[in-house]
């Protein structure tokens, strides 16, 4: 009864961890890595065809982008989840699949006028078709067995759309626990989705910390806020541009929007034009105006009830094709543009920038988590100059972080989130956080009396004896390798060898003369290289 750790250790995308129970092996979720790092995306430190089911805690793809690449490499079985999650992740592993290929065609394109050899997409449309045709759904609340002696039950993360936590129970050689699995626990207050589920018992914990260092700012403050920088930029005849991810964050934007308008919050241009500028938005918010029935909060129930369409106002105009993008820029209509990516590492977002940084009548307004190395952390770190496609633009347009709109619980609320466990669960696993984040947190749920720390990359803990068995690699040794190939190609050898041992593992009992002969090929390959 072992639980690894693959991702989101120490930093705060990539989320992944590994559940051993019985012989079978339980992924709960496998996203994509974000931002500056060190980890190759096309590597799994471990053997796909090794694992037997996934249980995915929602669509973002930092838990889902890498789902495609799972089942491109040998994965075969079911990948459970909530029946929204599931619509949510028909379109955006549509769309990471499509960034993929694109980047290796500009990246090919590039690589053949300097002589490089030809890289190959993470992943392709047809692997993220083939991963969606093993999704199976179930809604919050309802239990299942996902194998003989392990037991699930999904609820409300309040994070997303379809977000959950997710419950175990595993049973195995007459040992009985229970692990929770937080996902991403969700700001409170929010519009559209109900507020997070707050569980009472399990014997582990594995909990996000992204904001586990500081609190946002006060609920009734930005709708406010939002409303303010839009009078202030438009009445100067600027342009709001929006850095928002595509599946949750743009449809609350919309959500508040309408509420703006409708209580009449901007004087300067009260009819003010707003674009959203994604195709994936656009097909997300289709899905956040249909059966959304057992996923969203009293109020939103109550307007669709009332045939009010929550996302819906004049002005609001949805572009889907790169010409239309394009004539954005060109327009000099003062206007508010949401675009993803949210932290303006890819897509549209990136050539509104271009077009509106240097212009110092422009804000540019960050609503959630920018990771590190990302173009929206360094923008809102204080750079005074970026290169976009190849060109050096000069920093002048206002930088707003709006922090109170983020979808994660800060830091009051993840510590009454885990303070309702009663009584206190033997040991807490404190991921998906920034390693000073994430340490100090344990810092403080120690004080507080709790068992918890921040496992490292590759981790093992048995869960039946409560003790790690298997020291992982720490985040911050592996930020000192001499450059990001020479890590990517260790971490790649590193892969190897865990694929290696589970060959071993599945080769017990087989003929004395094959083992041997297996052993014998190990023991040469030991002595060639080590050294």
């Amino acid at each position: 009864m072992k639980l690894s750790f693959f991702g989101a250790d120490k930093t705060v995308t990539g989320s992944c961890h590994c559940l051993e129970v019985g012989g079978k092996r339980i992924l709960i979720d496998c996203g994509l890595q974000q931002g500056a790092g060190d980890k190759d995306n096309s590597i799994l430190p471990f053997a796909p065809g090794s694992i037997d089911y996934v249980l995915v805690t929602h669509a973002h793809i930092d838990h889902s982008g890498r789902l495609p690449l799972l089942v491109k490499q040998g994965y075969s079985g079911p990948i459970i989840t909530t029946r929204l999650t599931a619509q949510l992740l028909s379109v955006m592993l549509r769309d990471s699949a499509h960034i993929q290929e694109s980047d290796a065609a500009w990246e090919n394109q590039k690589g053949r006028r300097a002589g490089r050899e030809l890289v190959e997409p993470l992943y392709t449309l047809p692997d993220a078709e083939s991963a969606l045709a093993l999704l199976k759904t179930y809604d919050y609340g309802q239990p299942f067995e996902v194998c003989p002696g392990v037991s699930a039950e999904f609820f409300d993360a309040g994070h997303l759309l379809g977000s959950a936590m997710i419950r175990l129970t595993l049973r195995e050689a007459g040992v009985e626990k229970t692990i929770v699995f937080s996902g991403d626990i969700g700001n409170v207050a929010h519009p559209i989705i109900r507020d997070p589920t707050y569980l009472k018992s399990a014997d582990y914990v594995v909990m996000e910390t992204t904001y586990g260092d500081r609190d946002h700012e006060p609920e009734h403050a930005y709708t406010g806020e939002l409303a303010k920088i839009i009078d202030t930029t438009l009445g100067q005849g600027g342009n709001v541009v929006i850095p928002a991810f595509a599946v949750g964050r743009t449809q609350e934007l919309l959500y508040y929007i309408r509420e703006i308008k409708e209580k009449k919050m901007v004087q300067s241009v009260p009819d003010f034009p707003v674009y959203v500028d994604s195709p994936l938005a656009r097909e997300a918010t289709h899905i956040f105006s249909g059966d959304l029935s057992g996923y969203t909060d009293d109020e939103t129930t109550a307007l669709a009830q009332q045939g009010i369409n929550i996302l819906a106002f004049d002005g609001l105009r949805l572009t889907q094709t790169t010409e239309e993008s394009k004539l954005l820029n060109q327009d000099p209509i003062p206007k508010v543009i949401l675009s993803a990516s949210g932290m303006c590492d890819a897509g549209r977002i990136r050539h509104h920038l271009k077009h509106n940084l240097w212009r110092p009548e422009s804000t540019v307004v960050f609503v959630g988590f920018q990771a590190v190395g990302s173009l929206g952390r360094i923008l809102t770190d204080g750079a005074d100059r970026v290169k976009l496609f190849g060109e050096e633009i000069a920093v002048r347009a206002k930088i707003v972080s709006l922090h109170g709109l983020s979808s994660h619980a800060d830091r009051t609320a993840l510590l009454r989130w885990i303070n309702t466990y009663s009584p206190r669960p033997q040991h807490v696993f404190l991921v998906h956080g920034e390693e000073s984040v994430a340490t100090a947190f344990g810092e403080t749920l120690r004080q507080a009396g709790f068992s918890a720390h921040a496992p490292d990359y590759t981790e093992v803990y048995d869960l039946a004896a409560n003790a790690l068995v298997q020291a992982g690699v720490p985040w911050v040794e592996k930020k000192k390798a001499s450059s990001g190939k020479e890590s990517s190609v260790y971490q790649r050898l590193w892969a190897m060898g865990q694929q290696l041992l589970e060959v071993i593992k599945r080769n017990r009992g087989g003929a004395n003369k094959d083992l041997a002969k297996f052993a014998d090929q190990i023991k040469s390959l030991i002595d060639k290289w080590d050294r």
